[in-house]
């Protein structure tokens, strides 16, 4: 399982994530997709985002079952703490 949450970037990137994810809510997408695809997706998605931010969420095999990928400047900010992946809300 992926899930990816973009903000402020071009509508046409959002578009072009549509052809493999399903677009739950504005700009915010998921999907099953093999490691390669996710891989593309997330250089795509940082390629063409300009000045806006992308966060993955995928599957993987660590403590908590998955993995945070982000790139730019996101509202919200991933902190490892002892391994952890927490989120540290802007003051």
């Amino acid at each position: 399982m992926v899930i990816v949450i973009l903000e402020k970037v071009p509508r046409g990137l959002r578009g072009e994530l549509t052809r493999w994810m399903l677009e739950l809510k504005t700009g915010v997408f998921a999907g099953s997709v093999s490691g390669m695809v996710r891989d593309r997706l997330w250089q795509k998605l940082t390629d063409e985002s300009r000045d806006g931010s992308c966060l993955m969420v995928h599957s993987d095999n660590t403590e908590q079952g998955f993995s945070i990928r982000m790139s730019g400047e996101p509202s919200r900010h991933v902190v490892d703490f002892d391994g952890l992946s927490l989120i540290r809300l802007p003051q």
